[in-house]
């Protein structure tokens, strides 16, 4: 079974965390939450999730994990600030393991400067700087690309989302 590693910080968007981890771990995944210090409590952004976090960004490298959810919500965009967390990101990316991201979850990724000429979706509202970072924006419930990248644009896609998520990990 595969360990997945999931960015998070403070108001998260609580159901695209909980949705895909509950997932993971019911088909025998390991999840690890990392956030900036180790068990600090993150709480969603709904209030309805709040956890310590398993590990602090500092502790973590990427050759640990087998792949990494990017949770939406207003956190991607917090943890865009913190240069770890992009090249967190940004290493995922360029060792071709898998990477979900979700809603919001694509900031991180967009910040990481590691979209361009990929195929992709995301909430709405960051469809245009998505699509300066050189996307190929796909307004659907879910999009795959080159069999790494798995992105979705609301809670409303989360089955879609957990779907394609579940079957990179069987890889």
């Amino acid at each position: 079974m595969k360990k997945v590693a999931v960015v998070i910080s403070d108001l998260f968007e609580d159901v695209e965390y909980t949705g895909p981890a509950e997932a993971y771990e019911d088909a025998g995944h390991e999840v690890v939450t990392i956030g900036h210090e180790k068990e600090a409590v993150v709480t969603g952004k709904k209030g309805e999730s709040k956890f310590p976090v398993d590990r602090g960004i500092g502790e973590v490298s990427v050759e640990e994990f087998d792949a990494l959810l990017i949770p939406g919500g207003f956190a991607p965009d917090i943890m865009r600030d913190d240069d770890r967390f992009v090249a967190f990101a940004k290493a995922f990316m360029d060792e071709k393991k898998p990477v979900f991201a979700i809603c919001h979850g694509p900031q991180l990724l967009i910040t990481a400067k590691a979209l361009e000429g990929r195929k992709a979706t995301g909430y709405k509202s960051i469809r245009v700087d998505m699509e300066y970072a050189g996307v190929n924006f796909i307004d659907d419930e879910v999009v795959v690309c080159q069999e790494q990248l798995v992105t979705s644009r609301t809670p409303d896609d989360i089955d879609a989302f957990n779907r394609e998520s579940l079957r990179l990990l069987s890889k």
